[in-house]
């Protein structure tokens, strides 16, 4: 069977059907932590194309009830050359970048030692670990 429908027939459908439907869109607000992944998705380790969140650097991010984040990361290694750097601006940028966020604190941990099965399957296809 073959239905024969102009373009003009389509264009008049979605005209009629919008004039008879409120479109809504739904809005859906972030969380903080959500927020934080974000700003976390931004910070790159210089030696690795990849996003320290991709990378698997970050353990743990806990937000308490007045919106003080407190990250738990690691390193690639204890002989990281950003050890000094890197954690001082994952603060500042997870303070000056989500505008709810009172405070943030980074703790660098050891346990477990970071492996690279810990990066999300997107950093291994960026890496070329396929």
């Amino acid at each position: 069977m073959k239905i024969n429908i102009s373009a003009a027939d389509i264009k008049n459908f979605f005209v009629k059907k919008k004039e008879h439907e409120k479109i809504v869109e739904p809005t859906v607000e972030k969380t903080v932590e959500e927020e934080v992944i974000d700003v976390l998705k931004t910070v790159y380790d210089p030696e690795i194309p990849v996003d320290i969140y991709s990378l698997g650097l970050i353990y743990n991010i806990d937000v308490s009830e007045s919106n003080d984040v407190h990250i738990e990361m690691t390193l690639t290694s204890p002989a990281c050359p950003v050890a000094g750097t890197l954690p001082p601006e994952v603060e500042e940028r997870v303070k000056n970048e989500v505008s709810v966020v009172n405070g943030a604190r980074v703790d660098v941990v050891w346990e477990p030692m970071w492996t690279p099965e810990m990066m999300s399957e997107a950093a291994k296809l960026e890496l070329g670990m396929f």
